[in-house]
Order: C-alpha cells, then structure tokens, then sequence
C-alpha cells in the first residue's frame, strides 16, 4: 500500500509517498480503508526541524495522526464496531496518510460531514477540547482564539461557543465574515492588539487559546496571567511561563512524543454530538491526492489555508 513519510528533515520536497506492507488491526483496534485524512500543522513543523528539541523525529517517519474511512478489520476485543462501517478517528501512532491505517481511537461518522471533513476532524477536535479542558472554559467565559481561521482555530471556536463561552478570534481581515459565521467576534492579529480585545471585552478575558505563535507577550496582557494563556504553536512558551501543549499518539507507551499532554479521547464523542446538532463543522481549506502530500505542506506552510488541509486517498 502507499504511505506518506519523511527520512530527514527539510522543505516539502522531502515528502515522499513510498509503498510499504499494509497494517492490521490489533487487540482494541480497527483497520479502515482510508478515504481521507488530515495533515497537522504541527507535524509540518516537524518535519521542518523546528521542533526537534521538543519532539524529535525518528526515521522514516510517517505522517497523519487522524483519518475517516470504512472499516475492513476489527481486532480482537473491539464490540460495537463491524466492518463497513463508516468511522473517523485517530492512529495508535501515526501513518494516517496511507491507503490503509489501524485506528486505537474512533468514533462512528457523522452523516453531515463528507469524508474530507471526517478525515480531518479527529485531531482539530481533540487538540481544542485538550486545550479548552486545561483552560477550564466554560459558560459565562470569553476566551481569545489566536489564530482563529486555521484548521484547529476553527473547531476551537466553534466548541467553545457550544460550551456557552464568549469568543472572540483573529484573522485577517478577509477571514473575519468566516469567523462570524462559526461564533466568533473577529478581529485582526498583529499590533494594537491588546487594545482591539479590551474594546470587544471590557469586563476582560478569561483564557487565551494560542494556535498561531508569536504573540505571546500581548496574549499574556490580554489574559492577565500567563497561566490563563495555553499555546500550540510558539516555541518560546517556557520562556514565557506559558504552557505549549502537544499530544501523544493513543499508545501512550510510544516514547516519540514524551513530555506530552494526555490526549483528550473524549472529544471525538463531544464532535459526534454538536454535529447531530448542526453546532460543529469541519472547514475544509483544500483536498490533495495522497500522491501530492508535498504540495499539501507547502500550502500548510504558507499559512493562508482556511481551515484544515487534507489528502484523499
């Protein structure tokens, strides 16, 4: 079968879809027949170098941690699930961007989403929820999306809006329409910030949700205490006392990822929900065959997609 990985860091062209034996389903887990799945801002940074400090890459390394498609194994142990049926969720490790991947984390599709939507849903929703759970938001909060038309901004918004919280998200401005349109009070990133959130919450901000980096300073005088500041995209976050949150794989006895948070599983059942209600979707900024995944990461790189980038298999 065909996979997506990398043997070294670098620009995207170090992308490569090469064919390896396929995966199979084992205790607790399912194997899908994948029709689409996501690309992580962060494992792009990865891949770049950027992060080999904080997590360090192991080669090859296969890329995608979340998909959607159609089951066609169940290993042992696994009830409630039967082959057929159609699943979005997330890999025991990574190798998501794959013909095939094993899933240790799933949860039955939502008929209103199409499959790019399920194959990028996974990772957005279980980053927020992570995320919003650590900031304790909740009904009654205003909270501050930094970064706010990505593809984890933009389910971040949205399920904390479901959670009764006030939210107000940057973009540029040709973004900020979009943004309405998911709950969020729009405004610009960049200078005169702080002031542009103190006019839109005069009472102040509970929490700060960081998924585009380079602003901390002004996101710590938006939220008042450092504390209340959690990022996923600024490397200097210790620096500033703040907390820079990233996952491990479902297997939490995989070491590439130590020093992380525990991934918030729970999400993909909170996704299933708000869908059913209309209240939760997954913007889309592009679809790439799986044979173009290095196009995928110069897109994701240049930080202009609305939404989540995905790859079609």
């Amino acid at each position: 079968m065909r996979t997506v990985q990398f043997a070294e860091y670098g620009p995207p062209s170090v992308v490569h879809v090469v064919e390896v034996e396929e995966p199979h389903a084992g205790p607790g887990e399912i194997r899908i027949a994948v029709r689409a799945s996501g690309l992580g801002a962060g494992e792009v940074i990865l891949r770049s170098g950027k992060m080999r400090d904080i997590v360090p890459a192991t080669f090859p390394w296969r890329t995608g941690f979340d998909a959607a498609g159609v089951v066609d194994e169940v290993g042992p142990g696994v009830t409630g699930t039967a082959v057929g049926d159609e699943v979005f969720g997330m890999t025991p490790a990574r190798g998501a961007n794959a013909d095939y991947t094993v899933l240790s984390a799933w949860a039955p599709k939502p008929a209103a989403w199409s499959w790019e939507e399920a194959g990028g849903a996974a990772g957005s929703v279980e980053t927020s929820v992570r995320v919003l759970d650590r900031l304790a938001v909740g009904a009654g909060h205003t909270v501050l999306v930094q970064g706010a038309a990505g593809g984890v901004g933009t389910v971040a918004v949205q399920v904390a809006a479901a959670r009764g919280a006030t939210v107000i998200g940057t973009a540029s401005e040709r973004n900020h329409d979009f943004l309405r349109s998911l709950g969020a009070q729009p405004t610009t990133y960049g200078p005169g910030l702080v002031e542009r959130v103190r006019a839109l919450a005069p009472d102040g901000v509970d929490a700060v949700f960081d998924c585009a980096g380079g602003a901390l300073p002004d996101l710590i005088a938006i939220a008042g205490n450092p504390a209340r500041v959690v990022t996923i995209a600024d490397f200097d976050a210790a620096a500033h006392g703040v907390h820079m949150s990233h996952s491990a794989p479902v297997d939490e006895n995989n070491s590439d990822l130590a020093g992380a948070d525990p991934l918030a599983l729970h999400a993909l059942d909170i996704a299933v929900k708000l869908a059913a209600e209309g209240r939760l979707r997954v913007p889309v900024a592009a679809a790439f065959p799986l044979a173009e995944a290095a196009a995928a990461h110069e897109l994701s790189e240049s930080r202009h997609a609305r939404g989540k980038i995905v790859l079609v298999s």
